[in-house]
């Protein structure tokens, strides 16, 4: 690797990261989603404010962020997957701290998971799953997030450190942490919520019922 096509690397997937798709979506609306409910610009603040299906697409761009950088790279560089998380860490960290909207992002959830689709889908995928049941059964996103977040980090450390070179396995070990620990922080006023009994529930059956016209 040379060190430009790293810091290429991480400038793309930087400002792809950067794209809010919360925002596009609800001025598609006329109306601006860090105004309403949390002011968070992303999928959950959306889902809740103006329903499922504007959610979910928001959720679905979101995961893009994170895969289309993190996939595109890993082939592009042969089957690299340091540069795979690079990429992604990348991208995370452009979704929470954007600097087009002055560092006011999201919480980085979805763009992870697409960073963990592109290297591991099965795993990932079996991980939502299990999110989307916690999710129905506590009606509390957050408690969700936390859980694909902390699934996700320590299985594929676990993977990487089996599979992987050890020098590679140390580096990804590190952004898995860095991942780890910055989406947590993201959420640190979801956790004070929880705590506190003021964190705001989602019922997603319902949800999927208020209708909001594209």
């Amino acid at each position: 690797m040379i060190w430009w096509q790293i810091v290429l690397v991480v400038v793309c997937s930087y400002f792809l990261g950067n794209i809010s798709w919360g925002r596009i979506v609800s001025n598609t609306q006329k109306k601006d989603i860090t105004k309403l409910g949390s002011g968070n610009p992303g999928s959950t603040n959306v889902l809740r404010n103006m329903g499922f299906k504007l959610g979910f697409i928001t959720f679905i761009f979101d995961i893009l962020k994170g895969f289309i950088p993190a996939i595109a790279v890993f082939y592009i560089f042969g089957h690299d997957y340091v540069m795979l998380y690079v990429a992604g860490f990348s991208a995370i960290v452009g979704h929470i701290f954007p600097i087009i909207f002055l560092f006011k992002g999201g919480k980085g959830i979805a763009t992870m998971i697409g960073m963990f689709f592109a290297v591991a889908p099965i795993t990932t995928a079996l991980v939502c799953l299990v999110g989307f049941f916690c999710w129905l059964s506590f009606e509390y996103g957050s408690v969700s997030s936390f859980w694909c977040v902390t699934a996700l980090t320590v299985t594929q450390g676990l993977r990487v450190k089996k599979t992987l070179p050890n020098a590679d396995a140390k580096i990804i070990c590190i952004l898995l942490f860095c991942i780890f620990v910055l989406t947590w922080f993201a959420h640190r006023s979801n956790i004070q919520r929880l705590f506190t009994g003021n964190e705001s529930k989602v019922n997603l059956l319902r949800s999927t019922k208020k209708k909001m016209k594209l």
